[in-house]
């Protein structure tokens, strides 16, 4: 029985459901569904906004749903890293009082000059001089800029790697600051260590070259902004606490020479809405150990196929065998590419006609999901059970505790 509110997504009603297995017996579904989980994003958002050593700002384009921004936005988080002039619309028209910081270093002028003049954008994101005219260009050489320059850092202790694309280097660092200081109301220098730090060394390495770029410049800095990074569990990733990156980041954001004047800001995505979401897909084929499922690179699994994500998965059908397989997977489009390679841990006796739940898809999965050979369209449904891992119930098991300890008392 199905209990609590109900919405509606096309013609198909929808109630709150228990867990995976009472969608599956509710709906026998023919497409995929994802599965929101409101309470475990408030929970996060909580955990960053009550313990994170300064401001959190939610980085919507790991997942831009309007249900989620209002889920982190009732839990406390007021402000919201934008990277586009759409998701500068949509977080504006979801959340009219929301503070909208926009991240990209590399933005169209009329971007700018909309996001200033219509939304209230205020704070934006700069990686060279020519950006940092274009600001000043778009908003009319505003007074109230808060300029935020990034500075390009190591992604090594990192799964994913963002240290290619945007950053300006610590040795031209030093020329932009002082330019962007005197235009900007309030100065920031922010960075990004990645997707998935495995380690809190990550961001106090990178601090220590904002701490070299702030002497180098020989400015006053009003901001020092952390990024993203921090970490969710998947299979094969049990990262430390997130306790460990905060007192990390505290300790070594207050050995900066600006820390009695600036501000410490994050900005996760990753963190907040990974166990959002899970996704129930049904297995249409099997062959050996591959597995053809309704749901792939084109859908909610792109990270599985395009970057080797692992994702846990459930095997939603009672009775099924103990002992545990490697699957890869297929999606349901024509494209071979259309293929994860995993492997995922499922039951051996896997079937064609089983219904599976892959866990975490939260952050960048959901979100990425397109219309490719005409797929894509399944329902969404509210669950109100636990993630399939989470980092804020305070009952899993420290990863560096090992159960081969001697006392020396």
């Amino acid at each position: 029985m199905c209990f609590g509110r109900k919405a509606y997504w096309g013609s198909l009603e929808l109630h709150i459901h228990p867990d995976a297995s009472a969608v599956v017996r509710a709906l026998s579904p023919d497409e995929p569904v994802i599965l929101n989980r409101p309470q475990a994003a408030a929970r996060a958002a909580r955990f960053f906004v009550e313990k994170f050593p300064g401001k959190s700002l939610y980085a919507v384009k790991a997942n831009p749903s309007p249900d989620l921004l209002a889920a982190l936005w009732d839990a406390g988080v007021t402000h919201y890293d934008v990277a586009s002039i759409a998701e500068v619309r949509l977080v504006r028209a979801a959340l009219p009082e929301a503070t909208l910081c926009f991240m990209h270093p590399v933005k169209p002028a009329g971007a700018i000059a909309e996001a200033y003049a219509v939304h209230g954008v205020r704070t934006f994101s700069l990686d060279s001089q020519e950006e940092l005219e274009k600001i000043v260009k778009a908003t009319n050489g505003a007074e109230d800029l808060s300029l935020c320059v990034r500075l390009r850092v190591s992604s090594e202790y990192s799964e994913l790697s963002l240290a290619a694309k945007f950053g300006i280097d610590l040795a031209d660092a030093a020329p932009l600051l002082q330019a962007t200081r005197q235009v900007a109301d309030c100065l920031g220098i922010c960075f990004h260590v990645g997707s998935q730090a495995m380690t809190p060394f990550a961001y106090v390495q990178a601090l220590e070259r904002v701490r070299a770029a702030i002497v180098d410049a020989a400015v006053t800095v009003d901001i020092v902004d952390v990024g993203g990074g921090f970490p969710s569990i998947y299979p094969g990733m049990e990262p430390p606490p997130l306790e460990d990156y905060f007192g990390a980041i505290h300790r070594a954001a207050e050995s900066l020479p600006v820390s009695y004047s600036s501000e410490l800001w994050c900005e996760p995505g990753r963190a907040l809405c990974a166990e959002y979401n899970s996704l129930v897909v049904k297995v249409e084929r099997r062959r050996g150990k591959e597995l053809y499922i309704n749901d792939g690179a084109y859908g909610a699994l792109f990270d599985a196929a395009h970057v080797g994500w692992r994702f846990p998965v459930k095997l939603l059908r009672d009775g099924a065998a103990e002992d545990l397989d490697g699957f890869s997977f297929f999606g349901p489009t024509c494209d071979d590419m259309d293929f994860m390679e995993g492997p995922f841990e499922i039951p051996a006796d896997v079937k064609a006609g089983d219904y599976l739940e892959i866990g975490m898809l939260g952050a960048y999965g959901a979100a990425m999901r397109t219309a490719f050979n005409g797929f894509g369209q399944g329902a969404v449904v509210e669950v109100s059970d636990e993630p399939m891992a989470s980092q804020y119930r305070g009952d899993r098991r420290d990863p560096r505790v090992s159960d081969n300890v001697v006392s020396l008392r």
